[in-house]
């Protein structure tokens, strides 16, 4: 009677681990003093700013030092922004009870496992929408929308204190390629009653509707039609409904598809499995057959939309792909959207692209070769009016995006003060039906170099970023420790430091460098090799900005004329 009573009388908090502020990393959390519920793990993709990151994880201190209440986890489906965390989380907390997902991401999730060699003994369980579900003291139904990849779900989420109901990535497509977004069971919930909604913010900037991913395909037989010769086409490997349209309009064009990228072909393993791709096995070619078919009969289709290094489209522009060169007459197509920090780099691949003499086609307005996955501003008003939610809690999006998703909820009724733009680790508290802001949680970002779950720093990125916008300067020193005098004029060296004037500096700095390496070493006390190693910093960072104006990593190295010797 009293574990029932400190339930009832528990407030139940909601919060993010990842995903507001930002476009990735999703992991959201309701908790209460029996039970958390995980919703969602995903990463994030570094942009130029994270120099040699392979991803961007969530810090999970907070589920760690709580584990012995996580009562499961659930994903909406299966992006890598909301499922690629796992392999981290579970290095960290293997004592997850059980991860419920929609079927294609459970296969996804396992392909994901397997390639990490992890043998995990949490189970991993399909659900479906008609499934209801307890996890400790909340229980959570489903229902489906649309998205750019299928088996894509929504949480109505009933706890002691109130309800939730949480979006998942959503657009509502009214002809979609897949299955319909079930507005009947959203508008039941919302008769139900939603205390807090929290919904995808993603495109919050864009007036109107997002369109149909139907409408893609009239741009794909287009570029097909077109085509001379062998079409390389990249799409995200996730994006399971624009792949299936590619391989069907393929072999419409009687073309052999080739697979390259080793997420591409595991999604679409899993993809095939199911039956949300059909595709005959003699339309999959190997890529031995790549020279033995003329090349209007060939579809390469391949990762690599956002420039990533080493994404396959990206070895091909550089000419170190095993099987595939661009060849004239070859037409490249992008057939995606370009995220946010991704610019550049896309740029810098279709210009290298073009100049090896291939036909480079983007998704524009008039190519009509991409369909967001994420609902427009006249798409969010509806999904407002369908649920009726007390309270609004946007989520998914950078800031500004969270910000103008609140506004909608304004205009569509509600009142300024039931609105919450949040950060990550920012904390919801539901009692009673009301929402009000509680205290934070540690939520911070952890950058993976590897597969370590551990990652690196923000000291080690800041680092990083320097090395390459600033240089580097190395100052060696040699002293004899017995008569506690220096042995030589110190030796300054640069590496990706520029100077007209580079020889005149390094000699100026040398001098000064000596100068106040004496003054210590003549000093009354015995200095350290940390003291040295102080003044040599400072002196030599002053002197550098004061010359150039810029700040360049400083690396002291000192040694004794013995070791010198």
């Amino acid at each position: 009677m009293s574990e029932l009573r400190k339930t009832l009388s528990s407030p139940v908090e909601v919060y993010a681990l990842g995903g507001l502020g930002e476009v990735g990393k999703n992991i959201y959390c309701i908790e209460n003093d029996n039970s958390i519920l995980i919703i969602d793990c995903g990463v994030m993709f570094p942009d130029d700013s994270m120099p040699g990151v392979d991803y961007v994880i969530p810090d999970f201190t907070h589920l760690v030092e709580n584990q012995n209440k996580i009562k499961g986890l659930v994903i909406t489906h299966g992006h890598e922004d909301h499922i690629g965390g796992i392999p981290f989380l579970l290095q960290q907390i293997s004592s997850i009870p059980v991860i419920y997902a929609p079927k294609i991401a459970c296969a996804l999730i396992r392909h994901k496992l397997e390639d990490d060699k992890m043998h995990v003994k949490t189970p991993i369980k399909e659900y479906s929408e008609n499934d209801i579900l307890t996890f400790g003291d909340f229980k959570v139904e489903f229902f489906h929308v649309t998205h750019s990849i299928p088996d894509s779900f929504g949480l109505f989420v009933t706890t002691p204190q109130g309800t939730i109901l949480e979006t998942g990535d959503f657009k509502i497509d009214l002809t979609p390629v897949d299955t319909d977004f079930n507005l009947s069971k959203l508008t039941r919930f919302g008769d139900r009653g939603i205390d807090l909604l929290m919904a995808d913010s993603t495109n919050a900037e864009r007036e109107g509707y997002t369109k149909s991913e139907r409408t893609v395909i009239r741009g794909i037989q287009d570029v097909f039609s077109e085509a001379p010769g062998r079409l390389i086409i990249s799409t995200f490997s996730s994006n399971i409904s624009r792949i299936e349209q590619i391989i069907e309009t393929s072999m419409k064009f009687h073309r052999k598809i080739f697979v390259f990228g080793r997420s591409m072909e595991s999604n679409i393993e899993a993809a095939r499995e199911f039956g949300y791709i059909r595709v005959p096995d003699e339309y999959l070619a190997s890529p031995e057959e790549l020279r033995s078919l003329p090349a209007d009969q060939i579809t390469i289709l391949c990762t690599g939309t956002q420039g990533e290094p080493m994404a396959v489209l990206s070895r091909i522009a550089r000419g170190d792909h095993r099987f595939i060169r661009v060849l004239p007459g070859d037409t490249v197509v992008f057939s995606s959207s370009a995220i946010p920090g991704n610019t550049a780099s896309i740029n810098a691949l279709v210009n290298q692209l073009t100049r090896l003499g291939a036909s480079v086609v983007t998704n524009s307005v008039l190519n009509n070769l991409h369909a967001s996955g994420h609902a427009s501003r006249q798409e969010m008003r509806l999904m407002q009016k369908l649920a009726r939610p007390k309270y609004f809690m946007p989520v998914h999006g950078e800031y500004r995006m969270l910000k103008l998703h609140a506004r909608i909820g304004v205009e569509c009724g509600l009142a300024k003060d039931h609105t919450f733009v949040c950060e990550n680790g920012d904390t919801l508290m539901l009692i009673n039906h009301k929402v009000s802001r509680g205290t934070p949680v540690h939520a911070d970002s952890i950058y993976i170099d590897g597969k370590s779950p551990v990652g690196i720093s923000n000291s080690v990125i800041r680092d990083r970023s320097s090395l390459i916008n600033e240089g580097m300067v190395g100052v060696y020193v040699v002293i004899d420790p017995e008569k506690n005098e220096l042995v030589t004029s110190p030796l300054v060296d640069s590496k990706g430091f520029i100077s007209s004037n580079k020889k005149g500096l390094q000699k100026k700095a040398s001098e000064i460098i000596g100068i106040e390496v004496n003054k210590v070493l003549k000093s009354q006390r015995k200095p350290t090799y940390a003291d040295l190693k102080s003044v040599i910093k400072n002196v030599t960072s002053h002197f550098l900005y004061r010359e150039s104006h810029r700040n360049p990593m400083i690396i002291p190295v000192i040694l004794s004329c013995t070791e010198h010797a």
